[in-house]
Parts: C-alpha cells; structure tokens; sequence
C-alpha cells in the first residue's frame, strides 16, 4: 500500500487511486494543522504540476503492527508554475524526508511527514535573484523619489513662511 503512493501517485501521476489507498476520514497531521483528503491530494498536484519530471524514491521502509515508516527522496526539476506561487524557475530540487502511515483495513487513516523544504527554496529563490535585484533598485529609486519630493514640499513651506 504505501509503495503504491509512491508508484503510482507521485510518479505515475494516477491521482484516481487516492481514493484506493486512503480511507475517507484520512488525516495528514500537519506541523501546525491537520487536514484532510482532499486538501492533501491537492497539494500532491500542486507538486506534480510545478515538477512535472518529479520522482520519488524510497530509500528505507519499515511496518511494525498498523505503522509503516518510509524514508524517501523527492527529487524534481521546477519547470511548472503554481508551487507556492513562485514561476518556473528550472531549479533542480531534492528533498529528504521521513513519513509514517497508520493503516487500518488496507487503507492509509492517518499520516505524518518530516522533511527540509529550506534548501529547495533557497536554490529556486537563487534562479529568481535577478528578479530581486530588480526588484530592490525600483524600490531604491521609488524611495529617493518621495524623499527629494518630501524635500522640496519642506522647503518650499519653510521659504513661503520666510517671506510672509
């Protein structure tokens, strides 16, 4: 069951079977907040949709009673839009994490995952560094605009008032 998330969902792209390995009531229990089915697979096409080359491996796996514990390997090239709300970037990212699934029935009830998203974002926020730059030289240039304004408003009252 849990291959088959890895497989078939992330790197098959056969979203339908969401509804074969997960119960109804799964939970995926967040670091701030749980949340359910749907809003889990919608984040798994978000991610399928900015790393369209995506794969998941699966480097260790172990079951003990209802628990299944994967260590994996995302690794993906970001050439699609809608991650997070950055545009393409073309940044090769690989990403490390643990996930523990609680089975009952055949079927995933709840999930835990642990993983570093920090180094993907700083290498795609690195393709986008010419965007800041940018970025920062207009605020530059919008800053020193309202100053010399502020200025000649200042002077222009303090020379009024002299001459009254």
């Amino acid at each position: 069951m849990a291959m088959r998330v890895f497989d078939e969902i992330f790197n098959q792209g056969k979203f339908q079977v969401a509804d074969e390995i997960y119960a109804p009531d799964f939970q995926n229990h967040g670091l701030h907040q749980s949340v359910d089915l749907k809003t889990d697979q919608e984040a798994v096409h978000a991610e399928k949709k900015a790393f369209p080359d995506l794969r998941m491996s699966v480097q260790e796996m172990v079951a003990e009673g209802d628990k299944v514990a994967v260590l994996w390997t995302f690794q993906g090239t970001h050439t699609g839009s809608g991650y997070e709300g950055l545009p393409p970037t073309g940044t090769r990212v690989e990403v490390r994490g643990i996930t523990i699934w609680r089975i009952v029935d055949g079927r995933i009830v709840e999930e835990w995952s642990s993983f570093s998203e920090t180094g993907a974002y700083i290498r795609m926020f690195a393709h986008l560094k010419w965007w800041l730059v940018f970025a920062g030289l207009l605020v530059l240039t919008m800053v020193i605009a309202i100053e010399r304004l502020v200025w000649m408003v200042v002077k222009k009252m303090f020379a009024d008032r002299r001459l009254n």
